[in-house]
């Protein structure tokens, strides 16, 4: 929330203000170009970055993080207006943003910290792959196939496409090029870099294509109060689908876990007051219950706005406020210069947003440190391309689980000689289910005509599974002339 006292330093408010101008420069192309990736009209991307900027920045949980559209839930909104329509999207968002406003009243905020960094990792990943697969097509204005295994199966009749057909290779050299430019922008003076690399590609390949006569595909822009439509009672009764409500969960959850996460990156990027988890869950409830009423695309945190932000020197609200109201004027005023922009250009942006969302440098050295954590990112991440991104995410949440209880449930088997020839078996650390087939295979090679104790006491844990399965070893194992095992505990 914005104080008075920090409205009254001329200072602060002044330094905001040209913070907020950065952010909206960055954000303008990615809310166009998520909501064109996502098959929606380009100006609910507007919409949804308004009330991300002016609604959201204004209650408290984050002063600093910028909200809007995503290109992390790209592949989820278009596989819901895909399946269910445009119409239903709003109810599908307003109930995932109802969702996470009893979430966070619920301070379930904290408990998105527990989430394993590598699934999350894996899931952005897989997300990228998607979403990079996608817009090569739509870089050479093509249209893609449906699926991402058919998306990939296409690549070489894409490539084929591009090189003989002379529209198809125009727009991809339109695309291709925007993402070199967004490429090679940071490398260049500080003075030039004043401009956004987004804005700066977009504005780049426009200019290109209007000055040499070029016409590639472009946004068709019928203004910001057409776009909006508002969903009726027929569109709210899909709610009681099952593939629905599913798609409302996930939606809370990724966009949930996605926001917090970059609430706690940001954090780690200026010296201010730290998140409330739970009040900033609330917050990205009511805007997304907000855009669902308007029938516009959910919103998270953005980590590349937020970090904008961050960078420009923003140490209020003030400056994501006024972001959002730069997109309203934008929007309101000068709807038509969204409709001169090349698909083709838009597509680039959404390829290197992709692209970053795959950790390649990372990958290495996890694999190298912690190999059980990059293969669950790894499979995570061909989860969501093989089948599709909720049940990629549901895997890598169980793999994760499973991997945890594996780890945590070590235990050591020790045997050792006594005089009189009785062999004392000891067993420490956690005895699950998991360890159950090793367990046993090492008692089962103890001598049958000895008398054998097991000595249980060291023994941080003890499931049921296992606490049955050795009083049965012990019930048959001995020799009947041999006096029974004796177990100790």
């Amino acid at each position: 929330m914005i104080s008075v006292k920090e409205l009254k330093n001329p200072h602060v408010v002044r330094r905001d203000l040209l913070a907020s101008l950065v952010v909206f420069l960055v954000a303008l192309p990615l809310c166009v170009g998520i909501a064109v990736a996502s098959g929606v009209p380009a100006e609910l991307g507007l919409v949804t970055g308004i009330v991300g900027g002016i609604v959201v920045g204004l209650l408290p949980g984050s002063k600093l993080q910028v909200s809007g559209p995503a290109a992390g839930l790209t592949v989820l909104v278009y596989e819901a207006v895909t399946e269910f329509g445009l119409a239903t999207l709003g109810p599908i968002v307003l109930a995932a943003g109802l969702l996470q406003v009893v979430m966070g009243f619920a301070r379930f905020g904290r408990w998105f910290r527990a989430i394993s960094v590598s699934v999350v990792q894996g899931m952005l990943a897989g997300i990228g792959l998607v979403i990079v697969l996608g817009q090569l097509y739509a870089m050479a204005d093509t249209a893609q196939p449906d699926t991402a295994l058919a998306k990939l199966a296409g690549l070489p009749g894409l490539a084929a496409e591009i090189v003989t057909d002379t529209e198809a290779m125009t727009a991809f050299g339109l695309g291709a090029g925007t993402v070199a430019v967004l490429l090679i922008w940071p490398k260049l003076p500080a003075r030039v870099r004043i401009v956004p690399a987004p804005l700066a590609a977009v504005g780049l390949a426009t200019a290109v294509a209007a000055l040499a006569g070029l016409r590639p595909m472009v946004a068709d822009v019928n203004g910001l109060l057409h776009a909006i439509d508002l969903p009726g009672a027929a569109e709210f009764g899909n709610l009681a689908n099952v593939a629905v409500i599913g798609t409302v969960l996930a939606f809370a959850l990724i966009a949930s876990a996605e926001s917090l996460f970059s609430a706690a990156a940001i954090d780690r990027m200026h010296d201010g007051p730290r998140t409330n988890y739970d009040k900033e869950l609330v917050a990205q409830g009511v805007g997304n219950t907000i855009c669902g009423a308007l029938g516009a695309l959910p919103m998270t945190a953005v980590i590349v706005r937020s970090a904008a932000n961050v960078q420009a020197g923003a140490t209020t609200a003030l400056s994501r406020v006024a972001h959002g109201v730069w997109l309203l004027l934008f929007a309101a005023l000068l709807p038509a210069a969204i409709g001169v922009i090349p698909l083709a250009s838009l597509a680039g942006i959404l390829v290197h947003a992709g692209c970053k969302l795959v950790p390649w440098k990372e990958f290495g050295p996890l694999w190298r440190e912690h190999r059980g954590e990059a293969v669950l990112l790894a499979v995570t991440a061909l989860a969501i391309v093989v089948t599709n991104l909720f049940e990629g995410v549901v895997l890598g949440l169980l793999l994760a689980v499973v991997k945890s209880a594996w780890e945590t449930s070590h235990v050591q088997l020790s045997t050792r000689e006594l005089t009189g020839g009785r062999v004392v078996v000891t067993l420490t650390g956690n005895a699950t289910f998991l360890r159950l087939p090793r367990i046993l295979e090492q008692l089962e090679k103890l001598p049958q005509d000895q008398p054998i104790e097991l000595d249980l006491t060291g023994l941080r844990h003890l499931d049921h599974a296992c606490r049955v399965a050795l009083e049965n070893w012990a019930r048959r194992h001995n020799h009947a002339e041999i006096e029974p095992v004796t177990i100790r505990r």
